[in-house]
Order: structure tokens, then sequence, then C-alpha cells
């Protein structure tokens, strides 16, 4: 049986792959269970200190699997205990939670909750083939998944109205013009730049990267006296970490510093 969905550990990055290449990896709720299971344990495991996140076969992901949910309306329903957009409003937190960092390697199509995960990441690496498209518009829906949240805080209000609202499909150029894509490679450079980048960042403080994320993602919401007490506290666990004690004996040493995620 074809695994739908691929882990693999390359040093302290782990990718997870979706991997339904005939339906340009649509997801189902076999796809989302074992997106949520594969996000869940990489969160737990220690020697972890990046994610990146997936599709494979010339697609990130065309969004929901329309076909399943028809079948749902016909009364074929072989998970009748997950509801599907349920699961997919987890899956999407558990993403944008990761207390480490994460990236979206983008090849082809990213599509309405395909792409509402790709936004949960902290970056997105796009190939120069792909496709960005919010896609609920299309078929009379709001977005579900996140993405009414997500988008406005990359691209901006304005930006933001005129994807949704238009369902139009941007390229990656336009993508990256307006923020929601890092960085724009050539297809077949994609998977070299983008593990690379995520190596580098595996290479930092882990403590103090996730720390950080937390704290920026959750700037908007406190005020500027507020966010300064978290940046306090925060600093109270990080100066008790190896990482923290090896930056100062790097830099009072005037060399590269070697942090090892503790």
């Amino acid at each position: 049986m074809t695994e739908l969905v691929q882990v693999e550990d390359r040093n302290a990055v782990r990718l997870i792959a979706i991997n339904r290449p005939e339906s340009r990896n649509a997801i189902n709720t076999a796809v989302l269970l074992g997106l949520r299971k594969a996000v869940r344990q990489a969160a737990k495991a220690e020697h972890l200190r990046a994610l990146v996140i997936t599709g494979r076969g010339g697609a990130f992901s065309a969004g929901a699997d329309v076909k399943e949910w028809a079948d749902k309306q016909k009364g074929i329903d072989p998970y009748p205990d997950h509801d599907w957009v349920d699961e997919a409003i987890q899956l999407v937190q558990e993403v944008a939670r990761f207390p480490k960092p994460t990236v979206a390697m983008i090849d082809g199509a990213a599509v309405g909750a395909g792409l509402d995960m790709a936004l949960a990441c902290d970056f997105r690496f796009a190939s120069s083939r792909a496709k960005f498209i919010c896609a609920y518009t299309r078929v009379g829906y709001p977005p579900d998944c996140g993405g009414s949240w997500l988008l406005p805080r990359l691209i901006g209000l304005e930006a933001a109205k005129l994807f949704v609202y238009s369902g139009d499909a941007w390229d990656a150029a336009k993508a990256k013009s307006v923020g929601m894509v890092t960085e724009v490679v050539p297809e077949d450079e994609l998977e070299g730049r983008t593990m690379a980048f995520a190596e580098k960042l595996a290479s930092g403080p882990t403590v103090a990267i996730g720390l950080a994320k937390r704290l920026i993602d959750a700037a908007h919401r406190r005020s500027f006296a507020e966010q300064l007490e978290e940046e306090v506290q925060a600093g109270k666990i990080c100066s008790k970490t190896e990482d923290h004690a090896e930056g100062l004996a790097a830099a009072n040493e005037r060399r590269a510093p070697r942090f090892v995620g503790r």
C-alpha cells in the first residue's frame, strides 16, 4: 500500500511529504490524519531542530479532496468519526505552533487548505513553476483553514482581499512580490536550496529560536509593556541553556558558535 504521508530525517531536519501525486496531493481524511500524526511526532522528537513540509510529484497540494466530500454526501464515509474541517483546522494550528523553524517547499500548485498549511509555516520556498490559489471563493465558500488570519499578516489587508475575492492564480513571482513567498528558485534547485536553508536554521540555538517564534507570533495580541515582560521571561529560560553559554563563549573567543539545540 502506498504511504500517503512520507517522513524522512536528514540530520536534524525532518521532511514530511504528502504522497498522492495522482491527485496532485489532494488532502483527504487519511492524509489529514497522517499529517497530524507526523507533525505531532516531529514536535516531540528532541533530536529534530527544523521541519520541512512538501508534496511529491510536482505539486504541493491541490487542497481538499472534493471527491471524498462528494462521496460523503452520498453516504460513503470511511472515517465517520473524523470531521474533515475540524481535522484540517487542528493541522494548521499544529503547524503554526510547531516549536521549531518550519519551511514549506512548494513545487507546482498550492491550493486552498494546502496553501493554508504552507502559510502556517515560518517560511515558504517555491519553484519558479509554483502556483498559488485561494480557491475557496471559486466554489462559493469562504476560507476555513486559517487563510483569512494568515494572509493579511503576510501580505497586507488589501492584497489578501484581492487574492481571496478574485480566486485568481498567482505565480511564484507575484507571490514573492507581495511577501507570500520567501524565495523563488529554479525547479531543479528547489530541494537543495530549501534543505540547505532548513539545515542552517537547524544549526542555530533551537530554544532561543523557538521562544523568539512564540514572541513574534503573539506580539500583536499584547501591549508593548506586556511584550517586554514576555521577552524578560523568555530570556530567563535561555540564560540557562547550553547554547547561550556557548554563544557567550564564542563571542568572547571571537569564533563561530557551535550550537547543540539545548
